[in-house]
């Protein structure tokens, strides 16, 4: 085993042909789906970035329900189903793992938060169980904090380390200067042997060092610099010509 695999729970997945792939429809006939044979993961950070619709969340989705997470989040123990709203891509996914067997898991997806919370809140009713499970994630209900306050208690409290983690847009919660809290606790979890998969729109986090950046494009996924993504060049170039932006974004065209 190669020395960087030591620390890898997820080495790759394989995106196997079978039976019931059908490249004229969904999911199957977007490009990042359609190009794609092996996606190889980084033993501590990987992201996967791009424009909304590109099929970058409809491939966390299928990653995290291969791996055996709910399609909604939330840990492997978490079977519920508020609206089965989730692409069947997840069928046609191998997970390549490694020997190393991670000691915890969470997914966490920004649009299917609310559910998440609730089915903590409605397992707290339950005797002998809830209290444990509301004490894991903060020992307050998720619902009595702001989003941004419930995210970070997950955050600290339920991810443990030597975990994996696979994240849909954990920036819909956080202010940039959470965001750069964020980034702290990550680092963190990473010193304690955990490995995370992240989707993101967020520049702040991608920056996050040595990680793979995944890129999605008509051409399908590419392996970029961090210097090299659109959310960073769109962020830095906005930034340094804001008025020449602002005045072409807002022009009156009847003026």
């Amino acid at each position: 085993m190669r020395a960087m695999d030591a620390r890898h729970y997820w080495l790759s997945a394989r995106l196997e042909r079978r039976e019931g792939w059908d490249e004229a429809r969904y999911p199957f006939n977007l490009p990042v789906v359609r190009n794609l044979d092996e996606l190889t993961f980084h033993p501590k950070v990987t992201f996967l970035v791009g424009e909304n619709g590109s099929g970058k969340s409809t491939l966390i989705e299928a990653l995290a329900v291969a791996w055996g997470f709910n399609a909604e989040g939330g840990s492997k123990n978490f079977r519920f189903d508020t609206r089965a709203s989730h692409s069947e891509l997840h069928r046609f996914v191998r997970p390549i793992r490694s020997t190393k067997r991670a000691k915890d898991g969470y997914f966490l997806r920004a649009e299917s938060y609310f559910n998440v919370a609730t089915q903590i809140e409605d397992l707290d009713r339950e005797p002998g169980l809830g209290a444990r499970i509301i004490d894991s994630h903060g020992s307050a209900s998720l619902h009595e904090q702001s989003h941004g306050e419930s995210f970070f208690a997950l955050l600290e409290h339920r991810f443990r380390g030597q975990g994996l983690y696979i994240l849909d847009e954990p920036e819909a919660a956080l202010s940039p200067s959470r965001q750069l809290s964020f980034l702290a606790r990550l680092h963190e979890l990473v010193g304690q042997g955990s490995q995370f998969i992240i989707a993101t729109h967020s520049p702040i986090i991608l920056a996050y060092p040595e990680a793979w950046i995944y890129q999605t494009s008509p051409r399908g996924l590419e392996r970029i610099d961090y210097e090299d993504s659109d959310h960073y060049q769109v962020t830095r170039n906005f930034l340094n010509r804001r008025d020449a932006f602002l005045d072409v974004l807002l022009r009156d065209e009847e003026a």
